[in-house]
């Protein structure tokens, strides 16, 4: 997948979805569904003879399609640095930082994402600046798609109808997607936040549509968890990833070094201060149940299937060591629950 950070570098001509789509979430999909490549050959598709199928085109005996797949590139169109952290001039943790951003959109065929630069010569763009210029201009987009709460150009000026209105004047087609929902609550970024922030992950993974996951490499610590028996994996993370609410959860662990773990190596994580051994610094921690092995340099991602306990100080190392064992047999009885 293309990644570029100024426009005048990007594949062109595009169909776009726009927005900032941190999480990739549900409600996200739904928005650029509408402008992945396949859509638009399933559409061609139906206008050729009966004659002609998947088979066909996957062998590429229908040159036309295949003209037109390669010449029109799905793009996700996103700020950097977000809006927010421009307005505020303060930094922003996010559900998924952009390598994670990237793996997520590349798994559902996107072509490209584009980062769009957010400074102030974006931001006073009036709406019919904005879908001249960066659409029309930079994008040579085709067909957008956008959220129905969508709101662009200076000082959000600009509805998902008014882009509708604006780019049907280029000729551009605009799909706007209703607001998604799940248990009649809307699917938001927002909310998987919060369900996060009180350790609510089967919530926050039903609005994702897939496990909150932090990937990260392994780094030494301070080593305390072998004296006990229980190593543990030291995770540095990127420092604009969103942490969830501090304690223990029961997760699935993956990366090149645990191949043969199918579907994951199942484990414990903490997050938090450790202040049973008077920790100054928040950590990110995973034991593997039933692994041992030499991690250290390894990427590894977590995948958050359960919170099980907050944080808490224990009165000795020994007392620590017994919670930590009803940890890893509370997390086995979790994934067993779940087949």
């Amino acid at each position: 997948m293309w990644v570029t950070s100024s426009p005048d570098t990007a594949l062109t001509p595009t169909t776009v979805a726009l927005g900032n789509f941190d999480g990739v979430h549900r409600g996200h999909k739904e928005v650029i569904k509408p402008i992945l490549r396949t859509s638009g050959i399933s559409q061609a598709l139906t206008v050729i003879p009966h004659s002609t199928d998947w088979q066909k085109y996957q062998e590429g005996c229908v040159p036309e399609l295949k003209n037109l797949e390669s010449q029109i590139y799905s793009t996700v169109a996103t700020f950097s640095p977000h809006p927010r952290e421009f307005f505020s001039g303060k930094t922003w943790k996010f559900l998924t930082p952009r390598a994670e951003k990237v793996l997520q959109l590349k798994s559902m065929g996107v072509d490209q994402l584009a980062l769009l630069p957010f400074n102030q010569e974006l931001a006073s763009l009036s709406p019919e600046q904005f879908v001249e210029k960066i659409l029309v201009q930079q994008l040579k987009a085709t067909h957008v798609s956008v959220g129905q709460d969508f709101q662009f150009g200076y000082k959000r000026s600009g509805t998902s109808t008014d882009l509708k209105a604006i780019a049907s004047s280029y000729g551009i087609d605009v799909t706007i997607v209703s607001l998604q929902t799940c248990q009649g609550e809307r699917i938001s970024s927002s909310l998987i936040r919060q369900s996060l922030e009180q350790g609510n992950v089967s919530q926050a993974n039903r609005l994702l549509g897939r496990p909150y996951t932090i990937t990260g490499v392994v780094v030494k610590g301070q080593q305390l968890g072998r004296t006990i028996g229980f190593p543990t994996a030291n995770l540095q993370l990127p420092p604009e990833k969103f942490l969830p609410r501090s304690g223990v959860y029961c997760v699935g662990v993956w990366g090149d070094c645990l191949s043969n773990a199918l579907p994951f190596q199942p484990g414990v994580m903490n997050i938090g201060h450790r202040p049973t051994v008077q920790g100054t610094t928040l950590t990110v921690e995973v034991h593997l149940l039933d692994w041992s092995g030499d991690l250290y340099g390894q990427t590894l991602t977590v995948s958050l299937e359960e919170f099980l306990r907050p944080e808490q100080k224990f009165a000795s190392l020994e007392a620590l060591k017994t919670q930590i064992h009803a940890d890893c047999e509370a997390a086995k009885a979790f994934l067993e629950s779940r087949g």
